[in-house]
């Protein structure tokens, strides 16, 4: 009998967890919460975080080829698209499990604030990309000075 191939994490501190997550992903594809997308379809994960003077974006894209990766900004909107190839199966081989995603994506990202678009920098290192975008002056804080006036 063959055994499921599983990858090993110590679950010792939170030993329910994986339980959790497999209800939570059956029960969103009963409901129909997946949008019914096909488990294999590469949809990046992004962290999106800001300070005053800007907003700075990173996305896993691992094994991309940066010449497939395109990024656009658009009505405050910030479009980042793109493909990963799949590798061709090899013949004779039996695949007991395929995890790894592929295929065409795209995220887009409504960010709350006007940035300054021509001054916007897109890096890609190590499968990560980093998109920084600089606030327009127009939405950067103002500070205003208090004055005392006498009674």
């Amino acid at each position: 009998m063959v055994r499921a191939l599983r990858p090993w994490r110590d679950n010792s501190v939170r030993p329910w967890e994986d339980f959790y997550k497999e209800m939570d992903g059956l029960l969103g594809q009963f409901f129909g919460e997946d949008g019914g997308k096909d488990s294999t379809q590469f949809v990046p994960r992004v962290n999106i975080a800001e300070d005053a003077q800007k907003y700075e974006i990173t996305a896993d894209l691992p094994g991309m080829d940066p010449k497939n990766v395109s990024v656009e900004m658009h009505d405050g909107q910030l479009t980042i698209s793109g493909k990963r190839e799949s590798e061709k199966k090899e013949e004779g081989k039996t695949y007991h499990r395929v995890e790894r995603s592929y295929g065409e994506f795209r995220r887009v990202i409504a960010l709350p604030a006007i940035v300054d678009e021509s001054h916007i920098e897109a890096n890609y290192t190590d499968g990560v990309l980093h998109v920084s975008l600089p606030k327009s002056e127009k939405v950067k804080p103002t500070r205003i000075a208090v004055r005392t006036v006498g009674k």
